[in-house]
């Protein structure tokens, strides 16, 4: 069925930047809202950032002004441009997308989830 992958992590140092990417793939038939999430050990999953289909976007107040969630209607992929990272900003990313499948139309639409992909920011 459906899956997404998450590219673009990796090590930074404090005051650098990093894109994420998304990309959903399989029997998809159509996708609302699309965001990223974080979570760091010993901590909550949190949502960093979410995009609706129309393209209005939130944002969690740490990242705000710093961080710019954008997606591909087309390619069925979404970004996060993460700039002036901080060590705070060291996690686990993950991608989710609200996804109605060919094979379950008409219906309502599901939380599909990556399987994260790891930024780490340095001192």
């Amino acid at each position: 069925q459906v899956q997404l992958v998450e590219s673009g992590g990796g090590l930074v140092q404090a005051g650098g930047s990093l894109r994420l990417s998304c990309a959903a793939s399989g029997s998809i038939f159509s996708i609302n809202a699309m965001g990223w999430y974080r979570q760091a050990p010993g901590k909550q999953r949190e949502l960093v950032a979410a995009i609706t289909s129309g393209g209005s976007t939130n944002y969690a107040d740490s990242v705000k002004g710093r961080f710019t969630i954008s997606r591909d209607n087309a390619k069925n992929t979404v970004y996060l441009q993460m700039n002036s990272l901080k060590p705070e900003d060291t996690a686990v990313y993950y991608c989710k997308s609200e996804i109605a499948t060919m094979e379950d139309v008409p219906s309502s639409l599901m939380d599909y989830w990556g399987k994260g992909t790891l930024v780490t920011v340095s001192s």
